[in-house]
């Protein structure tokens, strides 16, 4: 303290802004070190490839992954899943077995997105189905794939099989191209 300061008994503005500049510099301190106790350290990341072969040699873990995933294809899983040719018609044909429970109002719905904005969406009542040993299989209507340069590209999708109770049986992600031509095999 200067002499001014102990006849006002006040602090020169200076050196307020001093200690006020030291104690925020020390309380951001605390706060940084709150926040570090607070993060939540993540365990490595793997693909999906890469935990389906990780304990392939234990068979309660690889029925248990498949109970969870479905019967994955390994070698389709992270790419394009098919191409379609535009301008091409095609229906979709589902077939899948009913056990144990009637399953009431069974919906399919389908969405498309490409580049991330939504261009299609489809909702189909399949119906209601009762247990039996028998597939049973379901056409969709015919359609027909989008035309034109700005429809050829990349394509992701969301398919979902949800019954009046909201249980899902199967939702399922998936991409595609539509080209305007074939692939060469």
């Amino acid at each position: 303290m200067d002499k001014n300061e102990e006849a006002s008994g006040e602090k020169s503005p200076e050196k307020k802004e001093e200690k006020e500049t030291k104690g925020k510099d020390h309380e951001d301190d605390d706060d940084d070190d709150h926040e570090d106790d607070r993060k939540i350290e993540v365990g490595p990341q793997y693909s999906l490839k890469e935990q389906l072969e990780k304990d392939k040699d234990d068979e309660s873990l690889r029925r248990w992954k498949e109970q969870l995933l479905g019967a994955v294809d390994i070698e389709a899983v992270g790419g394009c899943w098919f191409t379609l040719k535009e301008g091409c018609r095609y229906s979709l044909l589902f077939t899948f077995e009913v056990k144990n429970n009637i399953v009431c109002g069974l919906r399919y719905t389908n969405t498309v997105w490409k580049t991330g904005v939504k261009v299609d969406s489809t909702k189909e009542m399949l119906g209601t189905f009762s247990p039996q040993a028998e597939t049973y299989t379901h056409e969709m209507p015919e359609e027909t794939t989008p035309s034109g340069m700005f429809a050829r590209g990349s394509y992701s999708a969301r398919s979902k099989f949800v019954d009046d109770d909201n249980k899902c049986y199967l939702e399922i992600n998936y991409t595609f191209d539509i080209r305007k031509e074939w692939l060469p095999t």
